[in-house]
């Protein structure tokens, strides 16, 4: 048995995307299913990629809206879980380029070993520093934390 992926839902396919690519993933695939109507798009770093069909994986899942006109499905915390979790090669770095590009650092690195950010549907992502933990350093080690996480 291996580890194949991590499924959640999302509102906005593109917007999610764009939060999972500062992380450094990238769309390994997509599948449309008509019948269904619904849209699974998945999600692997470069590193796992180079794995081939061990790779872990997120899944995406896009439930499009009803044909009807009626409201698309939202998601809270109710249907989440935790969060994922992926090691970063520096964390102020990783830090910095989420924060540059407008996401909210939830838990700053103030032990310069981790932190927490959400994705555009508020799923916890928890990022960790590779190997042993950073000096603290400004302006990480004095930054509030925002919100939950």
């Amino acid at each position: 048995m291996h580890y194949l992926h991590t499924m959640i839902r999302v509102s906005d396919p593109d917007a999610t995307i764009a939060f999972f690519r500062l992380l450094g993933l990238e769309e390994v695939r997509r599948i449309e299913n008509e019948a269904g109507r619904f849209t699974l798009i998945f999600l692997a770093t470069a590193e796992d990629q180079k794995i081939g069909d061990r790779r872990a994986e997120v899944e995406l899942t896009y439930n499009w809206p009803a044909e009807d006109g009626t409201p698309p499905e939202t998601y809270g915390s109710g249907r989440n879980f935790g969060h994922l979790a992926y090691r970063v090669d520096n964390i102020y770095d990783s830090c910095q380029r989420l924060m540059d590009a407008g996401v909210t650092i939830n838990r700053p690195p103030r032990d310069g070993n981790m932190a927490f950010v959400k994705t555009p549907d508020g799923i916890s992502i928890e990022l960790l520093q590779a190997g042993a933990a950073l000096a603290p350093a400004e302006p990480w080690a004095s930054m509030p934390n925002t919100g939950s996480w």
